[in-house]
């Protein structure tokens, strides 16, 4: 049994939200991006759109808590990409803190936004993640995520170029 609980965001985790956010991307990205664009990285750039995601439910947000600590977060609804049907949703976003990676919180935060994209009517979920975030693809490999080779495309972060692909899996 895990001591990590999972539930829905209230506006009052929007700033650890914020700081899981930015010091999981900040860990997650070393060696990917440029380490002035890894400083770049702060809590207060982020506080805002999560604030807004968490009143509007776009995405729906869910946070794992360790007693009263906010540890990681999902963010998942629909699809942003063109063209997809309405049943399929997206992870949005998921992030753990570093110190929490390898005990379960992101598996727990998957099933929960499993459920929900479930409840929602969704039969397929898909995600995007970074080819060289080597821990990030392997965590959804393991979750049942399969790359789509054909989705490859890049995208700019602060200026840096990353390649990304989307994966994609029955809900």
């Amino acid at each position: 049994m895990s001591d990590y609980e999972v539930r829905p965001a209230t506006m009052r985790d929007a700033k650890a939200i914020a700081e899981v956010h930015a010091a999981a991307a900040r860990a997650a990205y070393s060696g990917i991006l440029p380490e002035d664009q890894l400083r770049a990285l702060a809590p207060s750039t982020r506080e805002a759109k999560w604030r807004e995601a968490i009143e509007f439910s776009e995405p729906q947000v869910h946070v794992a808590v360790l007693g009263e600590e906010v540890v990681g977060f999902v963010g998942f609804d629909r699809s942003r990409d063109a063209k997809t049907p309405s049943t399929t949703g997206e992870i949005w976003a998921i992030y753990v803190k570093p110190e929490h990676w390898g005990k379960g919180v992101g598996v727990a935060l998957w099933d929960a936004a499993r459920d929900g994209l479930e409840d929602e009517g969704c039969t397929l979920v898909t995600i995007w993640v970074p080819l060289r975030n080597d821990r990030a693809m392997r965590f959804h490999e393991l979750a049942g995520f399969k790359r789509e080779m054909k989705t490859a495309k890049t995208t700019s972060i602060g200026g840096i170029k990353i390649e990304e692909i989307r994966l994609k899996r029955n809900v």
